[in-house]
């Protein structure tokens, strides 16, 4: 397992739901900050003392903090968790409530690693998902960034979005690459049961193979400028990888703190209820679906993690010191299947995901969590 313990805090705010969002988040009860700050630092009290290498603050909209809230919650999480060997920290904002006040304070109490969550730099773009901020905002979110001096700025991008071509989008990326940002995560537009964009969705949206054209060749354009394709999702200049979400794909263990938030602690799974009301009025006792993985199940799941590492890939010798031979004799053999059918290759070593089976990749990951 992984050496790096991370510390996931989950912030539910938002201004409004975006279309095609269907994460748990809430608008209108911003005036609850403060009592949801209080209520995290009261569910932290279960871990005092115990250390963390990396901390994110995700959403939701972290940014609806405020710099008040923000410092009262990171003073508080250091005054009881051990954050003494800080190795990342790292907050989501959204360029509308990402003041500068707030972006001095978040430097200040120590956070290194900015995610913006941009989404395009197109304003028909924005607006056809029910975006509330405007390319120009995003931009200056980012120059803001730059000079606050953060140890890397990273900005979400959605591909797929109604309407969207390669020219918007490479004119996107040639600006952020230009302000210098050094991590970028390209999702491909979902449209999930339950929200807005799949009760009324707008003619032009793009057919999947649109999107996996777009994705390919914004993969191409960041190799071009230096960016190495670490994860499915994840492109990021040398050294600026998020360790965060590494651990999450190494296998290591992490807490989540906050309404949904999920943990892998103590080799047990388990998440709070997205209840914010409830979390409210009693931090401690969300806890729900808690689990234990078996051996081989544990096994599975890791190399599944793995493959998404798209240049690591899934070390086989490393598998089995972990997990005994015995516990992953049956998944190589699925493993063996899949590169002799093409959907992996196998250099002796290590499992890799093809590149034309990136954005393919549920079913092998399915196969490789078969029993």
């Amino acid at each position: 397992m992984s050496n790096i313990r991370g510390l996931y805090i989950h912030v539910p705010f938002c201004i409004r739901k975006c279309a095609y969002c269907d994460f748990y988040s809430l608008a209108g009860q911003l005036g609850l900050v403060e009592r949801y700050v209080e209520a995290v630092l009261s569910e932290c009290r279960a871990y005092t003392g115990v250390p963390f290498r990396t901390l994110y603050l995700g959403g939701g909209t972290p940014s609806l903090l405020g710099d008040e809230n923000l410092r009262k919650l990171i003073y508080g999480l250091r005054q009881c968790l051990d954050l003494s060997g800080l190795a990342e920290a790292t907050i989501e904002v959204n360029p509308e409530s990402a003041t500068v006040q707030l972006l001095e304070t978040t430097r200040e109490m120590g956070i290194d690693r900015l995610s913006v969550g941009v989404q395009s730099l197109s304003d028909y773009e924005l607006e056809s998902v029910g975006r509330i901020h405007r390319a120009a905002q995003a931009i200056e979110t980012l120059r803001r960034a730059r000079k606050l001096g953060f140890r890397t700025v990273s900005a979400d991008l959605i591909i797929g979005l109604p309407g969207q071509e390669w020219e918007t989008l490479r004119m996107g990326l040639e600006t952020l690459t230009g302000l210098g940002i050094e991590h970028l995560s390209l999702y491909c537009l979902s449209v999930e049961e339950g929200t807005p964009l799949a009760a009324s969705p707008p003619g032009d949206l793009l057919s999947d193979d649109a999107q996996a054209e777009l994705f390919d060749q914004a993969s191409r354009f960041l190799e071009r400028h230096a960016f190495i394709h670490y994860e499915i999702s994840n492109f990021a200049l040398k050294g600026h990888e998020c360790l965060h979400n590494l651990n999450y794909w190494r296998g290591g263990e992490y807490l989540g703190l906050g309404p949904a938030a999920a943990s892998h602690y103590h080799g047990k799974r388990f998440n709070n209820r997205p209840d914010f009301h409830a979390y409210l009025g009693n931090p401690a006792g969300q806890r729900e679906g808690v689990e234990e993985l078996g051996v081989q199940a544990k096994a599975a799941e890791e190399a599944m993690l793995r493959l998404r590492l798209l240049s690591e890939g899934l070390n086989t010798g490393e598998l089995a010191a972990r997990f005994g031979y015995e516990n992953v004799q049956d998944l190589f053999g699925r493993l063996d299947e899949m590169a002799t059918a093409g959907a992996l290759v196998y250099d002796g070593s290590s499992y890799r995901l093809i590149p034309s089976r990136v954005l393919t990749s549920n079913p092998i990951f399915c196969r490789v969590l078969s029993s």
